[in-house]
């Protein structure tokens, strides 16, 4: 089980997180939105205002994953888009993490660019079955 941490108020997160939903056939994932009530209680270890930066997901080991990190080991996860591996070698790793690093600050913006809207209303929300466990 891997536990991923989103901004559910990202549309772009919210997309990436619905694909994983979709191919995740074997339930090794669980997407937590930051944004849910309660967040900080739940989950004491994980600080709001990183994750809000960076994605965060946790192993069932306890150890923390962080952006690219992160990103590969949900999509390893459920067996899917093995070509993220990648983004993780040394050289194209460090490149491939400042690309994450600027996207993930202007998240918001790109996805006003590529969807259209800048952040989620009701409408880009996960089922309640993803966003509250």
């Amino acid at each position: 089980m891997l536990t991923i941490f989103y901004d559910g108020q990202c549309p772009l997160c919210v997309r990436e997180m619905q694909k994983l939903a979709q191919v995740d056939k074997r339930h090794q994932l669980q997407l937590v939105d930051l944004n849910i009530a309660h967040f900080s209680e739940n989950y004491p270890y994980i600080d709001t205002l990183k994750a809000s930066r960076i994605l965060h997901a946790q192993t069932q080991t306890g150890e923390i994953l962080l952006g690219l990190d992160a990103t590969w080991a949900a999509w390893q996860q459920v067996d899917k888009h093995r070509w993220i591996r990648l983004l993780r070698w040394p050289v194209i790793g460090w490149f491939a993490d400042v690309g994450y690093w600027f996207f993930a600050r202007y998240r918001y913006r790109f996805s006003r660019l590529i969807l259209g809207q800048k952040t989620c209303d009701e409408l880009c929300g996960l089922p309640s079955k993803s966003r509250d466990k």
